[in-house]
């Protein structure tokens, strides 16, 4: 059974920081990618930030410069460090697992709220 566990949303004010956690297991395929996304209410899912198998990142141009990528394979963990917060990074987080070449996997999402 396939499991994607996030944690470490929540509230914060404009300028601060949190690390969102995405432990994934039961995949049994090999992971080509794994990534972060939100929605915010009334807006489509977007990408915000994805790693490769071969480590290269890939960023949103919103969040460039102020959120990072990184994993630990030995942890089946995925994290996204964010800084600088802004009211537009309100959203739920989903962390999404691609594997098998084609088969996506998601998250239940985490709710990152920014206040001003």
């Amino acid at each position: 059974q396939v499991q994607l566990v996030e944690s470490g949303g929540g509230l914060v004010q404009a300028g601060g920081s949190l690390r969102l956690s995405c432990a994934y297991s039961g995949i049994i395929f090999s992971i080509n990618a794994m990534g972060w996304y939100r929605q915010a209410p009334g807006k489509q899912r977007e990408l915000v930030a994805d790693i490769t198998s071969g480590g290269s990142t890939n960023y949103a141009d919103s969040v460039k410069g102020r959120f990072t990528i990184s994993r630990d394979n030995v942890r089946n963990t995925v994290y996204l460090q964010m800084n600088s917060l802004k009211p537009e990074d309100t959203a739920v987080y989903y962390c999404n697992v691609l594997a098998g070449g084609w088969r996506r996997y998601w998250g239940q999402g985490t709710q990152v709220t920014v206040s001003s």
